[in-house]
C-alpha cells in the first residue's frame, strides 16, 4: 500500500509548524513529518545563486521545494504517509510533485487573519520584526494562490488546535487528496 502525502504551506505565524510538531510528537510511528526549514536558511548571497526569478518566493524557495519532493516518493513507496510542512508557493509545490512523479497529494494552506498572525509572531514567538507588512502581503499572496487553484485553506484562527490536528490526521490516514 502506498503512503499518503499531505503538504502544508502558509506564511509565518499561521500555525503550520506547531501542527506538524504535534503530529510528529504523537504519531511518528505512523507517518513521517518533514520540515522545509530543516535545510536551514542560506545567506542572501547564497540564495541569489539560485536566481531571482519565480517571485515571490524566489529561486531558492523553488529549488529547495524541488529538492525536498525528490526525497518523498521513496518514503511513500514503503507505505508510510508523509506530512511535509513549509513556506512554499503552491505553484512550486505542484511543479515539484510533477518532477518527483507524485501523482496524488493533498495541498493545504494553513492560514489565519492578520491580527492573529501578528499576535502569534509578536507575543507567542517573540519575533515582532516578522509581524510586518511584507509578511501580511505574503500571507495574502498565498491565500489568493490557494483560492485561484481551489486548494483547501485551513483557518487556524477559526478551528481549534485539536480540530486542526484531527483533520490532518484524517487526511494522512484516508488518503483523500486534492491534487
Amino acid at each position: 500500500m502506498q503512503g499518503r502525502l499531505v503538504v502544508l504551506t502558509g506564511a509565518s505565524g499561521s500555525g503550520k509548524t506547531t501542527l506538524a510538531r504535534a503530529l510528529k510528537d504523537e504519531h511518528s510511528d505512523e507517518y513521517d513529518v518533514l520540515f522545509f526549514d530543516s535545510v536551514g536558511v542560506h545567506s542572501p548571497e547564497r540564495m541569489k545563486e539560485f536566481g531571482e526569478g519565480h517571485q515571490p518566493g524566489g529561486g531558492w524557495q523553488r529549488a529547495m521545494t524541488l529538492q525536498w519532493m525528490k526525497q518523498i516518493p521513496e518514503i511513500l513507496q514503503r507505505g508510510k504517509s508523509v506530512l511535509f510542512e513549509g513556506q512554499m508557493r503552491i505553484a512550486f509545490i505542484v511543479e515539484a510533485l510533477t518532477v518527483a512523479g507524485i501523482s496524488a497529494a493533498r495541498i493545504v494552506l494553513i492560514d489565519c487573519d492578520d491580527a492573529i498572525r501578528s499576535a502569534r509572531l509578536s507575543v507567542d514567538r517573540g519575533q515582532p520584526e516578522l509581524a510586518n507588512v511584507n509578511m501580511m502581503r505574503w500571507a495574502q499572496y498565498l491565500r489568493e494562490e490557494a483560492t485561484r487553484g481551489n486548494y483547501e485553506i485551513l483557518n487556524t484562527g477559526v478551528k481549534s488546535f485539536n480540530e486542526c490536528v484531527e483533520l490532518l490526521k484524517s487526511y494522512l490516514r484516508t488518503g483523500s487528496h486534492g491534487c
